[in-house]
């Protein structure tokens, strides 16, 4: 298969490693606004700058879009109408329009799009659903604090998000991949800066806490913090349901523990969820099967969907419906 990257920063190195590991996979072309950038993340691989270039010269299989999120519609879409499989990087969109424009064209393509939410391939979710099988999920706890990797759009909330979108958002899809659909949600955010220095400030929250009513009658919590390098992170979710208290740790460890229905429940990951969630739209892309994608574009639209009206609880208060997708 026959791969181009869109976005030469720091996701895009770890999926070229990625890439480059597999055997069925090679890498023709790197894309970056900054061509210094995308050479020495091609290595041997031609450079561009222009993405459409890219597309018309080297006739890719697939593309690993990863751009800032207010970038993604139009590569994706392009891609997607010349039967070009793609696997997106989280969020979908920066926005609900062009989240449902990217959904449209998956719909209408033959090509296989995966969004890349990698906790969704975290080994040991499936080892959690088998232990909640029948029951009613009451509470699920989500924690994501810690450093962040920088980029120059990070701290503009009009392209990146922020905290919500760029951790966030993680939660929240793997919430809605426990929990179900999300109906309602209520947010507030931190004054404090914890991640941003006390020089020059972006427009995002260091802080947030959030709370989302499921339609089930559950609810779920997530509170996430960007902090300063050195510092240690947390990235969890805890799950309490009508017969089961199951801890799911995240990066690095993705292992689980508790007890559903009287029995221990303990299980650990065997391989890191990125790796997995890469190998396996290979795979899929290879079998043009675009069921068996880890997230679908209908679900990453859904996930920012609730990012979104989470946005709007911090900006307005109270208590904000989830829109449709």
């Amino acid at each position: 298969m026959r791969v181009g990257v869109i976005g030469a920063g720091w996701i895009a190195g770890a999926h070229l490693a990625t890439l480059r590991a597999l055997a069925e996979v090679e890498v023709v072309a790197v894309c970056d606004v900054d061509e210094a950038r995308a050479r020495e993340a091609g290595g041997s691989a031609p450079a561009y700058t222009d993405w459409s270039e890219l597309i018309a010269r080297e006739a890719p299989d697939a593309l690993f879009v990863c751009t800032p999120p207010l970038a993604h519609r139009d590569v994706t879409v392009a891609a997607l109408e010349q039967g070009i499989h793609v696997y997106l990087e989280k969020p979908i969109a920066r926005g609900l329009e062009d989240a449902r424009a990217i959904v449209d064209a998956a719909e209408r393509s033959d090509a296989v799009c995966a969004v890349g939410y990698q906790w969704r391939a975290v080994d040991v979710l499936a080892d959690l659903r088998d232990a909640l099988q029948g029951q009613e999920v009451g509470l699920l706890i989500g924690i994501s604090t810690g450093p962040t990797q920088t980029r120059p759009w990070f701290l503009d909330r009009s392209q990146g998000g922020g905290n919500l979108l760029e951790r966030a958002s993680h939660q929240i899809d793997l919430e809605r991949a426990v929990g179900g659909e999300v109906v309602a949600v209520q947010a507030a955010a931190s004054s404090v800066a914890l991640g941003q220095g006390q020089g020059e400030r972006g427009d995002i929250d260091d802080a947030a806490a959030l709370a989302l009513q499921f339609s089930s009658g559950g609810l779920g919590a997530i509170q996430v913090a960007w902090t300063r390098d050195g510092l240690p992170g947390a990235y969890s979710l805890d799950v309490l349901a009508s017969e089961s208290s199951l801890h799911l740790e995240l990066d690095p460890e993705f292992s689980l523990r508790g007890q559903s229905r009287g029995e221990h429940v303990e299980a650990r990951s065997r391989e890191h969820p990125l790796q997995r969630s890469v190998a396996h739209f290979v795979t899929a892309a290879r079998k043009r099967d675009d069921e068996s994608v880890f997230c679908s574009p209908v679900d990453a639209a859904r996930t920012l969907a609730v990012a979104i009206a989470c946005e709007e609880a911090l900006a307005g208060g109270g208590t904000v419906d989830v829109a449709g997708v």
